[in-house]
């Protein structure tokens, strides 16, 4: 398994955000089937303010450079990340060409064991 965070904004309107919910709320079929095939076995959503946060773990082998361009070979995703896309806005960390920045992974609590001494895998 890998875990990956994922950060952006939204654009700066109650209504918009609102909207964002509630497309999640009622997320398309084919979108989740197809998050699956891509190898995405869990997707959690955070929002405060303006920021959303993404954390997502993937099959072993999931490259995102490689895998979510994939995604959009499907219509249906497609068009699913274009009106996505008209509610967001990139992350003002974001690299050149990035649309999410994707964050860094500081502690994990399964890596750590009870006496707060780090675990060896």
């Amino acid at each position: 398994m890998q875990s990956y965070g994922l950060t952006l904004m939204l654009r700066d309107d109650r209504e918009i955000i609102e909207r964002y919910r509630d497309h999640h709320r009622n997320a398309w079929p084919e979108v989740l089937a197809r998050l699956r095939e891509a190898g995405v076995t869990q997707m959690k959503i955070y929002l405060v303010g303006r920021r959303m946060f993404m954390y997502m773990e993937t099959l072993d082998g999931f490259d995102p450079e490689r895998d979510f361009p994939k995604l959009a070979e499907d219509p249906r995703y497609q068009e699913w990340d274009e009106l996505m896309r008209t509610l967001q806005e990139r992350a003002p960390e974001a690299k050149a060409g990035e649309w999410c920045a994707q964050m860094e992974e500081v502690f994990d609590l399964r890596r750590q064991s009870p006496a707060g001494l780090t675990l060896e895998f």
